[in-house]
C-alpha cells in the first residue's frame, strides 16, 4: 500500500516520517511543496498518475493566521484549490481503478484524509462542539479551510476531514517554541486567557491517522464509513495562559505570565474564544485512546 504525505516538511507531515518504520510493509512518499505544489493542478494529475497513491494525507496548508489576512489570494490556491486538486486526483485514481483492488466486493480501497481547523468554529457555546455544529468562520484562514473541506468532500467521496486545533510539535514554528524562546529572554509575559481550546501533540495526531488508515485497509465496512468529519484533538481543555503556565512549570523557567484578555492582545484575525473538540465520533468508530494535552505537552518537552 502506497501512502502519500503532502506538506511533508510542515509539523504533521514530519511526524509521519518519524513513525513510517513502524509500517515497514507500507510505501510512503513524502511530498513537501518544492515536490508537489498542490495548488498546481496538472502537477497534482500527473504526480498522482505517476505515483498512484491508495491513501492520500494533506498535511499541506496555508497556516499563517493572521497574515492570511492581507494574503486572502494565496491561502485560498493552498487551502482551497490545494484540497480540491488532492480529492479530484483521489477520485480520478478511483474511477480508473487501482492497480489491485483490496476487497472481493468490489468496493476498492484508498483515501483522502484532509486536516483542518478548530477556527472554523465561533459560537457562543461552552459546551464541547461535534461535528454536526453549526460552523461560523471570522478569519480569511478559517474561511478558506471550511472552503477546501467543502470542495474536498465534493470531489471526493472518500474524503475524511478532521477538524484538529492548537497543533504543536518539537519541531516548527508553534506556540510552545514560541513560549520557550521568550521565556528564556523575558522575566515576564501576557498571555491570553479568554481563549479556550486544546493543545493537540502532532505525533499524537499523525499517530491515530496511521491507526485509522490501518484499519480501513482491513475492514471494508470502516473504509465506507471513514468520509465526512471528523474531530481529533489530545483531551482536556485549557487556555493559552494556561498552556504557557504549564511549559514553564514543565521546563522549571522562571518566567511571570500574567493573564491578559483578547482585547487586550488584538490581531488582525479573529481567533475563536472557545472550540474545545468532542472527539467521541472518532474514539467510537476506531477505537482510539486519545491522551491529555499534559501528556503530550510532557513528551514534546523532553524531546526539547
Amino acid at each position: 500500500m502506497k501512502i502519500l504525505v503532502t506538506g511533508a516538511g510542515g509539523q504533521v507531515g514530519r511526524c509521519f516520517a518519524e513513525l513510517a518504520p513502524q509500517y515497514p510493509h507500507w510505501q510512503f512518499i513524502f511530498a513537501d511543496s518544492a515536490l508537489l505544489d498542490i495548488s498546481d493542478r496538472k502537477a497534482v494529475m500527473a504526480f498522482f498518475k505517476q505515483n498512484q497513491p491508495d491513501y492520500c494525507i494533506n498535511c499541506a496548508a496555508y497556516t499563517a493566521v493572521d497574515k492570511a489576512e492581507s494574503e486572502p489570494e494565496k491561502a485560498r490556491a493552498i487551502n482551497v484549490k490545494g484540497a480540491r486538486n488532492l480529492a479530484e486526483a483521489m477520485a480520478r485514481l478511483r474511477s480508473e481503478g487501482f492497480e489491485t483492488p483490496r476487497y472481493g466486493d468490489g468496493d476498492g480501497n484508498g483515501g483522502l484524509i484532509h486536516l483542518s481547523t478548530d477556527y472554523v468554529y465561533h459560537g457562543k457555546q461552552n459546551t464541547p462542539f461535534v461535528e454536526s455544529d453549526a460552523v461560523a468562520p471570522r478569519s480569511v484562514y478559517a474561511r478558506t479551510k471550511l472552503a477546501g473541506e467543502r470542495a474536498a468532500l465534493r470531489a471526493f467521496a472518500h474524503t475524511m476531514v478532521i477538524r484538529t486545533s492548537w497543533v504543536y510539535a518539537s519541531h516548527g514554528n508553534n506556540f510552545v517554541r514560541t513560549m520557550l524562546r521568550l521565556g528564556a529572554e523575558r522575566p515576564a509575559l501576557r498571555v491570553v486567557f479568554d481563549q479556550i481550546g486544546t493543545p493537540t501533540y502532532a505525533p499524537d495526531l499523525a499517530a491515530a491517522i496511521l491507526q485509522i488508515i490501518a484499519q480501513c485497509s482491513t475492514d471494508p465496512e470502516k473504509h465506507k464509513a471513514m468520509s465526512g468529519i471528523w474531530h481529533y484533538s489530545n483531551e482536556g481543555v485549557c487556555s493559552w495562559y494556561d498552556f504557557a503556565k504549564a511549559i514553564f512549570e514543565i521546563k522549571n523557567i522562571p518566567c511571570a505570565v500574567s493573564p491578559i484578555t483578547s482585547a487586550e492582545y488584538p490581531t488582525p484575525a479573529q481567533r475563536p474564544p472557545f472550540s474545545v473538540l468532542n472527539k467521541n465520533k472518532i474514539k467510537a468508530a476506531f477505537g482510539l485512546e486519545i491522551p491529555h494535552w499534559r501528556e503530550g505537552l510532557e513528551r514534546c518537552l523532553e524531546r526539547l
